[in-house]
């Protein structure tokens, strides 16, 4: 068991399936109180009936207050989780505003919109826990994916800056940060994900495991997938040879359309 979390009040938004159920079955299995979020009520409602929490369905970024109040009043620990992803990059695809604007809402938004309701009762009392699921891409980027890619850069740029400003009054903001995962969303990926993220990709209940190492630890980054350091660590050196190299991944891919 993880004392950090025992008998906390913790909120998981996208918590309907995916990693998101999986961080919410860990949570509980570790003893804390969860909240289980998802747009599809019936989703939320089931994952909460099997690991006996409590089902508060709706968007991500609003229900702050109903959780708190399901919770007995507090919000001990935030998963910002919930997230979408749109194949919207292909050579001659036509902009769509609607996947960037719902990719900036849900990826990005939602993330600022729960951290300014959840801060003053942290700060005041020196204590609170704030999980993003950001994605490797957020780190690097993704193929086939701009609206994606950036969002998620946006996220952990969110993350980190959380961290910075408020560690020192007791606020703890870990970034997970994982390649493929088998879930819904990346079977949504199409052929891009096929390419780049299904031969590595893991289980959701990796990632639970992986945060919990990052909890025990008291690490901001949390990688799954190991390499994903190797690579970001290339990127910042070496930009150029990194870019070169992604883009032949992006040809491969175009010529395979």
């Amino acid at each position: 068991m993880v004392e950090a979390v025992q008998d906390a009040g913790v909120v998981v938004t996208g918590a309907g399936g995916g990693i998101g159920a999986a961080l919410a079955r860990r949570f509980a299995a570790e003893g804390a109180r969860v909240v289980v979020n998802d747009l599809d009520a019936g989703k939320a409602k089931a994952v909460a009936e099997e690991i006996g929490a409590v089902a508060v369905p709706g968007d991500a970024s609003t229900i702050v207050g109903e959780a708190r109040e399901a919770l007995g009043g507090t919000v001990d620990v935030y998963c910002a989780n919930a997230g979408v992803a749109f194949e919207d990059g292909a050579a001659d695809a036509p902009l769509d505003e609607r996947s960037w604007a719902l990719s900036w809402d849900v990826n990005v938004m939602a993330h600022v919109r729960a951290a300014h309701a959840l801060l003053p009762h942290w700060l005041e009392r020196g204590s609170g826990r704030f999980v993003a699921t950001v994605s490797a891409a957020g780190l690097l980027t993704m193929i086939g994916a701009p609206s994606y890619s950036v969002t998620k850069h946006g996220a952990y740029a969110f993350a980190e800056w959380l961290s910075l400003t408020y560690r020192h009054r007791g606020l703890k903001v870990h970034a997970i940060c994982p390649q493929g995962v088998r879930t819904d969303m990346l079977a949504a990926t199409g052929s891009a994900g096929d390419l780049v993220l299904q031969p590595n990709a893991i289980e959701p209940e990796d990632v639970a495991d992986a945060l919990f190492r990052g909890i025990e630890e008291d690490r901001f980054l949390i990688l799954p997938h190991p390499e994903v350091g190797d690579y970001y660590r290339a990127r910042a050196g070496e930009p150029d040879r990194w870019l070169s190299g992604m883009n032949h991944i992006q040809r491969r891919w175009e010529a395979a359309q």
